[in-house]
């Protein structure tokens, strides 16, 4: 009899999540590091690449999924060990509607002796303002390399590496975002990496049913001190005039809270989105109650990771928030005037 060609290996993961509802299922940890291997491996045709992505999408990825795919990255993309940081801070949205005040908080942070090493990607949905633009408009430069990264954090406390740089497959699946018309499960496999395996993590999410998915899968990989927020535009940043839904870890303990809000009535919307009002805002030379309000509450919510605060109050971390915040270095930015 005829013989028709050999399946190729990776058709069988695209099988185990297509064989309808009674058949299909999600893939074991140990399945999903092979899958994205291949992947990784540029060993898997673009068909299987898309049907495996809007698959998952569907059927909305699983924690064990998302800890297996990660696993095939760190074993693919190993990071120099005498690089350690304090906080990892992922940022894949973008910002629409306001600033991305929430770098204005990591680069307090740094400042104040917290290394903060934040990664991205841009340029994927339109109308968006991507962190890595925004800190470049801020002085700073995304890093080519780790010795660069090593160098800011060194110099700063911060720095920042896009996933281009970091992970270059992953980057490429990401933009096909203007392809697929979706976004895919790397979105939500990208937050999660936490590549320098920081003690304590920070990311956000848009869709609620996300949060929970990067709260557990965080617990799978170890993470002892993480917050996945529920924030504006899907970056982790708090929203100061409504409350903000907060999933954590704590000293390796699962929580949800709802974090209260600074303001109690909504503040109009600011038309004006340039990233001058961030550093005029720094700088003492502009009041700006959303943006200020924003990188406060935001600050507060990072403070509780550190070590010693997982029990302190939202009232408590303000406090020291607004007394960090007015410590800052006004002069900072002015040379970029």
């Amino acid at each position: 009899m005829p013989q028709g060609p050999a399946e190729h290996p990776f058709a069988q993961y695209v099988r185990i999540l297509g064989k309808g509802k009674k058949g299909s299922r999600s893939l074991t940890l140990e399945e999903a590091r092979l899958a994205m291997g291949m992947i990784l491996d540029a060993e898997v045709e673009p068909e299987q690449l898309g049907a495996f992505l809007m698959l998952l999408r569907v059927k909305e990825e699983a924690p064990e999924e998302l800890a297996g795919f990660i696993d095939a990255v760190r074993v693919r993309f190993p990071i120099p060990e005498q690089l350690q940081v304090d906080l990892d801070w992922s940022s894949y949205a973008g910002k629409k509607r306001n600033q991305p005040w929430f770098l204005l908080t990591a680069l307090l942070l740094a400042e104040q002796g917290v290394r903060v090493f934040m990664h991205g990607a841009r340029g994927h949905t339109l109308g968006r303002i991507y962190s890595e633009d925004a800190l470049a408009q801020l002085g700073i430069s995304a890093a080519a390399n780790w010795q660069q990264v090593k160098q800011q954090l060194d110099h700063g406390g911060f720095s920042f590496m896009g996933i281009d740089q970091l992970c270059p497959p992953l980057g490429e699946i990401i933009q096909l975002r203007h392809i697929l018309g979706l976004r895919s499960p790397v979105h939500t496999l990208c937050r999660l990496l936490n590549p320098l395996n920081a003690r304590a993590c920070v990311d956000g999410v848009f869709h609620p049913p996300y949060a929970p998915m990067h709260q557990q899968t965080a617990l799978l990989l170890g993470t002892q001190n993480s917050v996945t927020v529920r924030g504006d535009g899907g970056e982790a940043e708090t929203k100061p005039d409504s409350e903000t839904e907060m999933h954590w870890i704590l000293d390796g303990e699962l929580s949800l809270s709802t974090w209260p809000r600074l303001y109690p009535q909504r503040l109009v919307k600011n038309e004006d989105l340039s990233i001058y009002q961030m550093k005029a805002l720094w700088s003492g030379e502009l009041e700006h109650p959303y943006g200020e309000g924003a990188l406060l509450t935001t600050l507060a919510t990072v403070l509780r990771l550190l070590p010693g605060n997982a029990q302190r109050a939202p009232e408590e971390l303000i406090a020291e928030a607004r007394e960090r915040w007015g410590r800052r270095d006004r002069q900072r930015f002015k040379q970029l005037d």
